[in-house]
């Protein structure tokens, strides 16, 4: 599928129906199957390699702080030049680019594992290589993410995403377990000699792909100033801008896993290897729940990106404080869960809400900020956890976490003018906790859509997702359609979407208006309106705005907007993004 984008314009991103598809739909797809297959082996290798790494640098210095150092130096180069590879993304080749990466990943694996096979290696070596490691990902990292389009095209992105995290947290399972025999039995230096062979799988399955059945995605030209357009075209998106903030800080301070796992295995249980590989494995059997959850949702809603972050790091909270070895055990599966289901609604959401000749270039702020954390967290993290202990550690996590996905929430919630009720009383079908409109924020009406004296864009507004009945837009509107029960309406005149209780658009003042040639759908379903897209603004009566995206409910119902704004390009007024 092409894009139509020019050389420095953002076109509307791709956007599928709204429909709940087959687990493993993506599968059917031959590219993407070869793709998956040489993956599952690679990623073992992967696990196996890190479980190695970390054991490894923690038997020759006995420190956490040293673990966190490698950590963060493996994560540093995608702090430092993550945008650059996203620019090398968006303008090279991707298959060709993964066949590039890939060889020298192996090579790297190899490497290691002549050094630690031949009885020299020393932690500097294990620092080199790391830093040398992260170096390639800082290029492979958003190739491959953004390659997922290519192969399966924007229908089936969702529950590809979903199935590659599947794929990774599968290998998390096998690879840990079989890493902690192998390192007990033979050393570490075996698991290191398979995850160098491990990348073949991945490169065979690059070359026999069927490049004709790719997806066409249009690749942006060489210019000047494409780091800074990214960025620009970011921060002007809120459906962007949010997920990436609340990402970047609990992959700064919630995933230093490598350092406590391997601290609560070494330091609280007092035991080996295998206890750390056994620690790993549950979180991934988590894990890969969640992401066989995640790949069946049709929808990827900001709500639940932020209540994903919340009861990840409450259950970080509860584990570090536990005494028992199996209720700590235990409680690694949900957090896997919880943690792989904000990661891949936050992947999803990111690149949903993309432009095509842009996704390189946000991905790879997307990796930057996720992974590139690590070198800031990684190193407080191993301090705390070398200082305070292991519980300590995992516990300040947690807090930091909760905070993080608390101050998000309420952002998103202030932006759209809403407020967070909990419903102790609640009837039958109402959810427990609800956003609701703040007092003094109306409901707009069509009568406050045409009389709203000005239209402007303002991207920093969210907007809201509304339950209750709805009717779509006004029928005597120029092209204007009427939504049913199903709260669909558009039309190339101002269509507004009415709902009974709560609204379906952000509100952040007395009144209210719609810029022309928008049109809002909203859900009649108990859950509200889906939104995928920017958002629509009404704040103080006056300022309004309309970015691209869409509006389903559960029955696949879209809102749409295929008028024209005054003065402004055919077709581009769109419902927008949901809390």
């Amino acid at each position: 599928m092409s894009s139509a984008a020019g050389p420095h314009t953002a076109t509307e991103p791709d956007r599928p129906a709204e429909k709940r598809t087959g687990t493993f739909s993506s599968l059917k797809i031959r590219n993407y199957r070869l793709f998956a297959t040489g993956a599952v082996v690679s990623n073992t290798g992967t696990w196996m390699s890190r479980i190695a790494q970390d054991w490894l640098v923690l038997s020759i210095t006995g420190s956490s702080f040293a673990v966190g150092i490698t950590t963060a130096l493996q994560f540093l180069p995608m702090l430092l030049f993550g945008l650059y590879g996203g620019v090398i993304a968006d303008r090279y080749p991707k298959r060709k680019l993964l066949l590039c990466t890939q060889a020298v990943l192996g090579l790297l694996g190899l490497l290691l594992a002549g050094l630690t096979l031949s009885g020299v290696v020393q932690v500097w070596h294990v620092y080199a290589i790391a830093f040398l490691l992260g170096m390639v990902t800082v290029v492979d990292n958003p190739t491959r993410q953004t390659f997922v389009m290519e192969m399966v095209g924007p229908a089936h992105v969702r529950n590809a995403v979903s199935l590659n995290s599947a794929n990774f947290q599968s290998a998390r399972l096998i690879g840990p377990a079989v890493a902690g025999v192998l390192i007990t039995a033979v050393g570490s230096g075996w698991a290191f000699l398979f995850n160098g062979l491990s990348f073949l799988a991945p490169i065979t399955g690059l070359l026999l792909m069927r490049t004709s059945e790719l997806h066409r995605i249009d690749r942006a030209p060489r210019g000047k100033g494409q780091l800074r357009e990214g960025l620009r075209y970011v921060a002007g998106k809120p459906e962007l801008i949010w997920p990436i903030v609340l990402v970047g800080f609990i992959g700064t301070f919630g995933f230093n896993f490598p350092i406590w796992l391997s601290a609560f295995a070494n330091k609280i249980y007092s035991a080996g290897a295998g206890t750390y590989g056994l620690f790993n494995s549950l979180m991934a059997a988590g894990s890969v729940i969640g992401a066989l959850l995640a790949a069946r949702r049709a929808r990827t809603r900001l709500r639940m990106l932020v209540a994903a972050a919340l009861l990840f790091g409450l259950l970080e909270v509860l584990a570090s404080v536990v005494p028992s070895f199996w209720i700590f055990a235990v409680l690694l599966v949900p957090i896997g869960v919880f943690g792989l289901t904000f990661n891949t609604t936050a992947n999803a959401s990111v690149q949903l809400a993309t432009d095509p000749v842009m996704r390189g270039r946000v991905m790879s702020l997307y990796m930057m900020v996720f992974v590139g954390g690590t070198p800031i967290g990684g190193p407080i993290m191993g301090w705390v956890t070398d200082t305070f202990g292991a519980r300590v550690g995992f516990l300040s996590g947690g807090l930091l976490s909760m905070a993080g996905a608390t101050l998000v929430g309420t952002a998103l919630a202030r932006a759209a003018g809403l407020r967070l009720r909990v419903n102790l009383r609640r009837r039958e079908g109402e959810p427990v906790l609800a956003f609701v409109p703040r007092k003094g924020a109306g409901e707009p009406t069509a009568d406050a859509v045409q009389g709203s004296p000005a239209v402007r864009t303002a991207p920093t507004a969210l907007g809201a997702a509304g339950a209750g009945g709805a009717s779509g837009g006004a029928p005597d509107a120029p092209g204007g359609g009427t939504g049913g029960g199903s709260g669909a309406g558009s039309g190339a005149g101002p269509a507004v979407g009415s709902a009974t209780g709560s609204v379906a658009v952000s509100v952040a003042g007395s009144a209210a208006g719609s810029p022309a040639g928008a049109s809002v759908g909203a859900d009649a379903a108990a859950e509200g309106a889906e939104t995928v897209g920017s958002a629509v603004e009404f704040d103080g009566g006056a300022p309004v705005s309309a970015a691209p995206g869409t509006a389903s409910g559960p029955d696949g119902a879209e809102a749409d907007g295929d008028g024209a704004e005054p003065g402004g390009e055919p077709g581009t007024p769109r419902l927008t993004s949901a809390v």
